[in-house]
């Protein structure tokens, strides 16, 4: 039986973790407490009280016992994920280090830490320390070695305008109409995500239709990122305030249909094309001839797809590599063809083969 779109489950972390299927779920995010031991109250230069995390569920007896909490949710939700899963979690300076290290020990493999940059944090009021303007997330798979977890690269790059995206991330905090508030006008939640961040997220390592679980889900960020670009997920709040904003902000949500989530692919996920194919196909023929980008070298296509460059012979990237003494070579963006617009690299060919593929 699948997982319905949009599950909210009331209860404790831990023990609904327990009663969650082996292998289950394709990515965990999660946003545990952060144990911040915080000593009296915090203020302003005016005098104003900090509206801080004080709240109890972030605080533990001392740091043996937030390990042994830390390494028990973890724990299960290894369990849960599917081999080729992963797990995001954010933290800041009080707890991070502590999580990263129990995640290894329980055999996570870490692919990445990724600091988030608060272009817009809070000030340090006190002046003894550094204003404190980022938290980090760590990515990890389920062990090293594994199945293949998702990472959608070229998406990500087309996000960075075609660059290859670093793992610095400048993001604004929660604010304005996006920021939950009670019936007060206060924060509804001290410490809620911007729905940009798990945007990204859920963007670089999830496919459409995946089953997303927040163990912490607080007031529903995860739940409202993955309803817009047609995730499913499985949230788990001890709150019932918290709970029932997450469900309130997520029926909100307008879903996006199944063509609107489709994402820049990878090349490396496309089926395999020998340049021969493009030759059998009469892209190109015997006896063509084949051009660097600057027109330098020259080489004859053959008909069983190998080039030759005087006595030089062998596959476009061999080739391709020769005639530059170069170690190695992409022939598919070396070799370029006359067309009736000039040079164009064989990859448009290639391009075109697997067109053709697709609608066969």
């Amino acid at each position: 039986m699948g997982v319905p779109s949009e599950t909210i489950i009331l209860g404790d972390s831990l023990e609904e973790l327990k009663k969650l299927p082996d292998r289950s779920v394709d990515l965990v995010f999660a946003d545990p407490p952060y144990n911040l031991q915080l000593g009296g109250d915090l203020l302003r230069p005016d005098n104003s009280k900090v509206d801080a995390v004080d709240d109890d569920w972030d605080r533990f007896e001392s740091f043996e016992a937030y390990d042994v909490f830390t390494k028990a949710w973890l724990k299960e939700c290894r369990r849960v994920l599917k081999d080729d899963g992963a797990l995001w979690v954010i933290g800041s300076y009080h707890n991070i280090f502590r999580v990263g290290a129990t995640l290894q020990d329980l055999g996570f493999w870490i692919l990445n830490d990724i600091i988030w940059r608060k272009s817009n944090p809070m000030p340090n009021f006190k002046g003894t320390r550094f204003t404190n303007a980022h938290e980090t997330l760590i990515w990890a798979s389920k062990s090293r070695g594994g199945k293949r977890y998702t990472f959608n690269y070229d998406a990500m790059k087309m996000a960075n305008d075609e660059l290859q995206m670093r793992s610095d991330w400048t993001l604004a905090l929660c604010t304005g109409e996006e920021r939950l508030k009670d019936s007060t006008g206060a924060k509804a939640h001290p410490t809620q995500k911007p729905e940009a961040l798990l945007h990204r997220v859920i963007m670089a390592s999830t496919k459409p239709g995946d089953v997303i679980l927040d163990p912490f889900f607080g007031t529903g960020t995860t739940g409202a990122a993955a309803k817009r670009l047609g995730r499913k997920f499985i949230g788990i709040e001890r709150e019932q305030a918290y709970a029932d904003l997450a469900r309130e902000r997520i029926a909100r949500v307008i879903p996006a249909s199944p063509d609107e989530v489709m994402v820049t692919g990878s090349k490396k996920s496309e089926p395999r094309v020998p340049f021969g194919h493009i030759v059998e196909a009469g892209l190109l023929r015997a006896g063509d001839v084949l051009y660097d980008p600057q027109g330098r070298h020259a080489a004859k296509v053959r008909p069983d797809g190998s080039l030759a460059v005087g006595e030089m012979t062998g596959s476009i990237h061999k080739v391709g590599a020769m005639v530059q003494s170069a170690p190695a070579c992409n022939g598919w963006t070396y070799w370029h063809f006359k067309s009736d617009k000039g040079l164009a690299p064989i990859d448009v060919l290639r391009a075109k083969v697997r067109n053709q593929m697709a609608v066969a």
